[in-house]
Parts: structure tokens; C-alpha cells; sequence
């Protein structure tokens, strides 16, 4: 699968983390507001900080979701992602 971003826009690939209480309950989408996870798969003309292959955490809300043979991707623009993970 081949996907260009344009200008500032990042290509991530993401997996939802399912969380659980100490009780063994999993805590719903809509109760957890934390940042998401991704691995850079491509990054358009204008990124500056970014190169494929980074880890980076993301806004749990910020662009847009899309799945490409049945594999969730995200759209975001490079000022969205909150750090890089070393």
C-alpha cells in the first residue's frame, strides 16, 4: 500500500489499547481521555520533525481515521502529535 500525505499531514498506523480497572472491568471510549499511540508510516513535504518509523503519541481526537485492508490509520497534521517516544 503506497499513501503520500500532503504538506504537513502524517500518515499513522494505531491501535485502540482496551484499558482495564484493577477490578477487571474495561473502561469505555468515551470515559478515558488520554493520548493515542502510532507508528509513522509516511509524512508529507512540509513535516520537519518527523521520519517514518517513529513511535509518537497523538491527541485522542485530532484527525482523521481511516482503514486501509482492514487497518486502522489516522490522518493528522504534524503540530497534533505530542512527542516522539525514544
Amino acid at each position: 500500500m503506497k499513501f503520500k500525505p500532503l504538506k504537513e499531514r502524517v500518515f499513522v498506523s494505531y491501535k485502540e489499547e482496551l484499558e482495564r480497572t484493577a477490578g477487571g472491568l474495561y473502561v469505555p471510549d468515551t470515559a478515558k481521555e488520554k493520548p493515542q499511540r502510532g507508528k509513522v508510516e509516511a509524512v508529507g513535504s512540509e513535516v520537519k520533525e518527523l521520519k517514518v518509523g517513529d513511535e509518537v503519541f497523538f491527541d485522542k481526537y485530532s484527525g482523521s481515521k481511516v482503514q486501509i485492508d482492514s487497518v486502522d490509520y489516522l490522518i493528522i497534521k504534524e503540530e497534533d502529535v505530542l512527542g516522539i517516544i525514544a
